[in-house]
């Protein structure tokens, strides 16, 4: 996935700081050839029982060196791409409005076949469908907010400081999971071997336990409500399905760490599960013209 990450963020980002946690591929040697990113390894867990709560602390502290040095910040994973048809133009509006914080809409995106390396994935795999669970706060800036506190998984959060929301949910995060389903099958598999106990106790990342049906299950589901959100006429602030935790001041944010409706359906075998956690990184953005 990191080639299609560096194509979508390079254009706006000016300094990748990314966490490796041990990867055994060749991911370190593709970062390093990018002369943006400061590859630095995740730090000891704090908590030695769990990837997610440790991941967690990580996440509320690892933004505010950018602090005095980037209008924007983002915290993210390296499947998650924030799309806006006019992305710098609408960073630089919501700057000179003098918006904080920026939660994105999620969609679910699916492609049955991997997509060809050199490819913007948003232009190319416009197809998803409506996630609210993956509606996250990803941007935000660094030198107005004092902290996110953010959920598990980052599934919401509740930041403090001069919190100021844009007056329309125009931002979307487009979430590149599901691309080719043996693929994803095989990966599920494979980070399901990392979990930690208190990961297990928690019921955290229960999807990595899916069978195979299940999974299949899940993905036909989402098949059948895909949109193209490239669609000029799309209104994702009026049309995007599912509650906005920071629309709705009686939500709680860990109420939102739920799989959406269409996606509970098929049973977790033996309670098994593992955490949502992917190689977190933070991006700062070039600073936006005043």
């Amino acid at each position: 996935m990191l080639p299609f990450f560096f194509l979508h963020y390079d254009k706006l980002v000016q300094r990748y700081i990314i966490y490796d946690d041990a990867s055994t591929d060749n991911s370190q040697e593709i970062l390093r050839l990018n002369p943006k990113v400061e590859l630095r390894p995740m730090p000891p867990y704090n908590d030695p029982e769990s990837r997610v709560s440790s991941a967690l602390t990580l996440l509320e502290t690892c933004w505010q060196e950018s602090r005095g040095t980037a209008d924007w910040v983002i915290v993210t994973d390296i499947d998650e791409h924030l799309y806006h048809p006019k992305m710098y133009e609408y960073l630089a509006q919501c700057h000179a409005q003098g918006v904080t914080i920026i939660p994105a809409l999620g969609y679910q995106m699916l492609s049955e076949q991997f997509p060809k390396q050199k490819t913007l994935l948003c232009q190319s795999l416009t197809r998803g469908a409506c996630d609210a669970g993956y509606s996250k706060l990803n941007i935000f800036s660094p030198n107005e907010i004092d902290a996110v506190n953010y959920s598990v998984g980052r599934h919401s959060a509740a930041p403090t400081g001069r919190v100021v929301l844009p007056a329309r949910d125009e931002l979307l995060l487009l979430h590149y999971r599901y691309l080719d389903f043996e693929r994803v099958r095989k990966r599920y598999a494979q980070v399901l071997t990392r979990q930690r106990k208190t990961d297990f106790a928690m019921g955290w990342g229960f999807h990595y336990s899916w069978s195979s049906e299940q999974l299949r299950e899940v993905w036909n589901l989402i098949a059948t409500r895909l949109v193209d959100i490239s669609q000029p006429n799309l209104g994702p602030w009026e049309t995007h399905e599912g509650p906005r935790w920071w629309r709705s001041p009686d939500l709680r944010p860990w109420e939102t760490h739920e799989a959406p409706p269409w996606c509970r359906s098929p049973p977790i075998r033996s309670g098994r599960s593992f955490p949502i956690v992917l190689p977190s990184l933070i991006s700062w953005l070039k600073k936006l013209k005043r």
